[in-house]
């Protein structure tokens, strides 16, 4: 993180020698035109493929935003040779540290504490100014739409509190949780609350049907949305990073960020959540912290005589016999796509693993309509599960937060919740990610990194035109020998081509000498297929 200090924009980016910044047709621009400004500084390279990802995108939003002249980005290269960097640049609408001021690079690489690209840092001044008009409005609307198709100037929310929801329309996590928040708004208007919802649904990829559903949906609801298909409905997810589905980002009455997502806290305190205010979420942090400290095994999979869990043909097999075991709850329902997608790999690792580690175990939590439907889905798994219709089923998902199919969430041989991030753990890393830990995900990254040591960042290979790049990649199929890979690849983004490293080395025009000098003109950077990292 930056450190917590104020800085002007004089001392950030002028030197004695130089009072400005420039553009990509090299036009000086004053760096004292920059004070009042948002400013973005931008930490990225030509060689880092999810630089070259997010690049377009801010793109996009820098174009949205620059002609309000409230906002500028000012870009700091990490490429080590005049000619990436200006032909990295000359895509970019933005300032930029001139190349030949590595100092200053240096020193804001410092200052800003730089260990991955691409980062975006804001300055304070940008935090501090933000507002809901800075938020729900572009410059080709002002509004936002009630139920009925009217415009609300989003003038008339100011000094409200104001929840931004943000859904998918058809998942079933959304469709579950809406009606417990139009009850608690329901509940707070009565009252007299100034507080407002704006709902932002994101597309969900039903062709045809999306538009009549937004329409649908937003009648039978009290509150206000944005309209449907706006560019915001794309960008404030990524602006408030809102990853989890569904999402409740509060902001306060004077436009800023109260809590990122309070979908947790309305699922396990409901009304009692509210008011929503910087005493009361830390208030529920601590009720939270304190009962994940105490969290065991019997505590959630124990609900009165409802003490076991079942096997094949129904056999019991009592919870306290499962005490000291990491245990894998995985929800799921027949109509999943990850019965033909996911499933097969979580039954080759939970073969694996109790090949080596018996104090192992899943059990199946159903998702399923019927019974007739979690007998078929629960014949094809070879672990255990909760009984179909089982009352502990909707205590889990209070308990655990488990709102949705599918889902994975690892329990360690203490009863505390280690991660809910399981599937996507075993997509990145397969089964040596058992026992799902922190610790133990460090520990694989240092061996790919130790395994990429001496590999060129970039090679060309007989097999495809174009500059292939070392990149991190979860599972693919390498185009030289048919073969399925993961982890490393050397990959064309544009063509969406892939080769195994050792095929990529041992066919390819690249060198492990070649590797050596590569390594070092990036200073040692390594990727892990969302951000590149100093080694």
């Amino acid at each position: 993180m930056a450190k917590s200090v104020t800085h002007s924009v004089e001392s950030l980016f002028s030197t004695p020698h130089r009072d400005f910044l420039i553009r990509n047709n090299d036009h000086q621009v004053k760096i004292d035109s920059l004070k009042g400004k948002n400013l973005g500084i931008y930490f990225s390279a030509s060689w880092c493929g999810p630089c070259r990802e997010f690049t377009p995108i801010l793109v996009e939003v820098y174009n949205e935003l620059a002609p309000k002249d409230e906002f500028e980005v000012i870009f700091v290269t990490a490429d080590k040779d005049f000619e990436s960097y200006n032909a990295y640049f000359s895509k970019m609408p933005w300032l930029a540290i001139p190349f030949s001021d590595s100092d200053t690079r240096k020193r804001l690489n410092e200052l800003f504490d730089v260990v991955g690209i691409p980062k975006l840092d804001q300055d304070n001044e940008a935090k501090k100014n933000q507002t809901l008009t800075s938020i729900l409005t572009s410059p080709s609307r002002d509004f936002v739409i009630s139920s009925d198709g009217k415009k609300i100037p989003v003038s008339d929310l100011e000094g409200k509190t104001i929840g931004l929801y943000f859904i998918y329309i058809h998942e079933k996590p959304c469709i579950n949780f809406t009606p417990k928040l139009v009850e608690i708004y329901e509940k707070l208007k009565a009252e007299g609350e100034e507080f407002e919802v704006v709902m932002i649904c994101r597309e969900d990829g039903y062709e045809g049907e999306e538009e009549e559903s937004f329409k649908e949906l937003l009648r039978s609801l009290p509150w206000l949305s944005l309209p449907f298909k706006d560019r915001s409905c794309e960008k404030l997810p990524r602006y408030f990073e809102a990853s989890a589905i569904p999402t409740l980002v509060i902001i306060g009455p004077d436009g800023k960020t109260l809590h990122s997502n309070v979908v947790e806290f309305i699922e396990e305190h409901g009304i009692a959540a509210c008011p929503f205010t910087p005493e009361k979420f830390d208030e529920l942090i601590d009720i939270q912290k304190a009962k994940d400290a105490s969290q065991t095994l019997e505590s959630i999979l124990v609900s009165g005589d409802r003490d076991f869990v079942i096997g094949k043909d129904g056999v019991k097999i009592r919870v306290s016999e499962l005490v000291g075991k990491n245990i894998l709850l995985y929800l799921s329902a027949l109509w999943c796509s990850d019965r033909t997608d996911f499933l097969p790999k979580l039954i080759e690792l939970y073969h694996k693993v109790k090949a080596k580690d018996n104090a192992f175990e899943i059990i199946f939590v159903s998702e399923d309509d019927d019974q007739a439907s979690f007998d078929e889905h629960f014949a094809e798994m070879p672990w255990l599960a909760l009984p179909y219709g089982d009352s502990r089923k909707a205590i889990l998902n209070h308990k655990l937060k488990l709102f949705g199919a599918p889902e994975l969430m690892a329990i360690g041989p203490n009863g505390n919740t280690v991660t809910t991030k399981v599937l996507k753990l075993l997509w990145e890393y397969g089964v040596d990610v058992y026992p799902f830990t922190k610790e133990r995900v460090e520990e694989i990254e240092a061996e790919y990194e130790e395994i990429a040591k001496g590999w060129p960042e970039k090679l060309t290979h007989e097999k495809h035109e174009h500059e292939l790049e070392l990149c991190r990649r979860t599972i693919y199929i390498c185009d030289g020998c048919d073969v399925e890979g993961n982890i490393w690849s050397y990959y064309c983004d544009e063509c969406d081509f892939d080769l195994h490293p050792k095929c990529a080395l041992e066919k390819g025009k690249g060198s492990k000498d070649d590797a050596k000098e590569e390594k070092k003109s990036k200073d040692e950077w390594v990727c892990d297929g969302e951000v590149c990292f100093k080694a």
